[in-house]
C-alpha cells in the first residue's frame, strides 16, 4: 500500500523549498518550483515496482534486478543526471541543482521516519552501507506531516504573493 500522505508531504515540501528559492533568487521562476517538486518525488520512483515488479524485470532482462537503489544516493544521482538530459544544455546545471535540492529534502524527511530497528536505510549507498540512527519523528502513514507541510505551503504562498507585489511596485516606479 502506498502511503499517499508520505508522497504528498514530499511534494508539498518541494513546493515550499522551491518557492522560497524563487523568493530569494529573482532569476528563478515558478517553473523552477516544479523541478524541486519533481526532485522531492524522485526517490519514490522506486514505486514503479508496483507496475513492473523486480521479478518481472529480472525475467525480461535475464539478470538480477531491483528498483530499490533508486531510493538511495546513487539512484538519486543517476535519476537527476539522466533527467537533466531532457533539457537544453544551457538549462542542465540549473535542473541538476534544483532536482538535487528536492531529492535531498526527500532523503532528509525519510531519515526522520520511525523504524522498527531504530536505524534508517542506507541512504548514502554506494558510498557506504552505514545506516544513520532513524529520527523517529513520525511514520510514513502519519497525516500530521502533510498537514504541517500544507500549512507551511500556505504561508509561503502568501509570502510569495506579497514579495511579488513589492517587486511589481518597484518596477512600476
Amino acid at each position: 500500500m502506498i502511503a499517499v500522505t508520505d508522497v504528498l508531504t514530499h511534494v508539498i515540501v518541494g513546493y515550499v523549498i522551491g518557492t522560497l528559492l524563487t523568493i530569494r533568487y529573482e532569476r528563478l521562476r515558478r517553473a523552477h518550483v516544479t523541478l524541486v517538486m519533481l526532485g522531492a518525488l524522485s526517490p519514490d520512483f522506486t514505486k514503479i515496482d508496483l507496475a513492473f515488479p523486480d521479478e518481472f524485470v529480472s525475467y525480461l532482462l535475464g539478470i538480477p534486478f531491483s528498483w530499490a537503489p533508486l531510493h538511495l544516493l546513487g539512484g538519486t544521482i543517476v535519476v537527476t543526471l539522466f533527467g537533466s538530459l531532457l533539457f537544453a544544455p544551457e538549462y542542465r546545471r540549473d535542473v541538476v541543482v534544483l532536482v538535487a535540492i528536492g531529492a535531498l529534502s526527500h532523503h532528509a524527511l525519510d531519515l526522520a521516519l520511525m523504524t522498527s530497528t531504530g536505524y534508517s536505510y542506507a541512504a548514502f549507498w554506494p558510498l557506504t552501507e552505514y545506516r544513520l540512527p532513524a529520527g523517529g519523528l513520525y511514520l510514513s502513514t502519519d497525516r500530521w506531516p502533510a498537514l504541517v507541510a500544507g500549512l507551511c505551503a500556505v504561508l509561503v504562498w502568501a509570502l510569495e504573493r506579497r514579495v511579488d507585489g513589492r517587486r511589481t511596485a518597484r518596477t512600476e516606479n
